[in-house]
């Protein structure tokens, strides 16, 4: 009788395995199909998607390198694109993964719906799952004019020939990721509610992501949007938390007016605000203060009306140890 149940549980975990392994190894990907579309290539649409991939979706802080010796780390000159900046074990990554190459040197033999199904669905042109470091969750409901501006930007940009791996994920995440792509779900925005254009802005920005706790695959938790503490690993090992920026009085923003949240983006576009060294064992931000800094007033009151009208989270934020 021992025999039998020990064989049954035997069996039931390697069809259990086997299931596991078929379903996320074989069956995984979802073959998301490649759009027909072609990007603008107006110098109003390409304008629109600098500003946005620069200032707003700030694409370019990741796939850029970045120099850490100042606050906030501003992007290195001659490398706007490139990608190279490594995200690994030590920042508290479940494997090794490297920004892509975004400049015509590494996308020029992509169509434009591979580019487009790559930034809202997760899949490369080859059709392997992106980590979702890679924001695509939120770029996936992301309306389709702002995501062919940015595209048309980055067919613009100058070539940086800079080779990129693959990502090297542990298991089983190296599998789980291949549940995650989908297929785009463009909206309509109405970007004359400010509420609603806030909430849109903030979710392009990453704000919601960046300021909310995460799971195992870093999507944001729902139940604790905007509450603050989801930890970085700052490259010199220093750990931040993100702030907590729900509009509680006591441990979030909730007492700021609009002009002190504006103004906290604004002091980041002088030269002296661009050049605070950070000492070697000192904390950093990951926050892109010096990218951010030059989003528009309307873009940035939109997103303060969002935090305004959001749900009050009271969590009490270390920044910093």
């Amino acid at each position: 009788m021992l025999k039998k149940i020990v064989l049954a549980v035997v069996g039931l975990l390697a069809f259990g395995t086997a299931f596991f392994f078929f379903r996320f190894g074989v069956l995984l990907p979802r073959d998301i199909p490649v759009p027909d579309i072609t990007v603008p290539a107006s110098a109003a649409e390409i304008e629109r998607g600098r500003y946005l991939a620069n200032h707003v979706a700030v694409c370019m802080d990741c796939h850029s390198m970045r120099d850490w010796d100042y606050y906030a780390g501003p992007i290195v000159p001659g490398t706007l694109g490139g990608g190279g900046e490594v995200f690994d074990r030590d920042t508290g990554l479940p494997g090794l993964i490297v920004s892509k190459n975004i400049t015509p040197h590494a996308l020029g033999d992509w169509s434009d719906g591979e580019l487009y199904r790559s930034i809202t669905g997760g899949l490369q042109a080859d059709g392997d799952a992106l980590f979702p470091l890679m924001p695509y969750d939120a770029y996936r409901t992301m309306a389709q004019e702002d995501v062919l501006a940015i595209m048309a930007y980055l067919r613009t940009l100058a070539p940086i020939e800079n080779i990129t791996p693959d990502h090297q994920l542990d298991f089983p995440l190296n599998l789980i990721v291949n549940s995650i792509p989908l297929e785009a779900e463009p909206r309509t925005v109405n970007r004359d509610d400010p509420v609603e254009y806030g909430e849109y802005l903030s979710k392009m920005a990453g704000c919601t992501w960046c300021h909310t706790p995460v799971n195992a695959t870093q999507q944001a938790i729902p139940e604790q949007l905007l509450a603050g503490g989801h930890e970085f690993v700052m490259p010199n090992g220093k750990v931040v938390r993100a702030t907590n920026i729900s509009p509680d009085p006591e441990t979030g923003i909730g007492t700021w007016t609009e002009k002190q949240f504006v103004d906290a983006f604004r002091y980041y576009r002088s030269e002296e605000a661009r050049t605070i060294e950070v000492p070697e064992d000192g904390y950093n931000t990951l926050m892109s203060w010096t990218l951010f800094a030059d989003m528009t007033d309307e873009d940035l009151g939109a997103i303060y009306a969002f935090l305004m009208a959001s749900e009050p989270r009271v969590n009490s934020v270390v920044v910093w140890d």
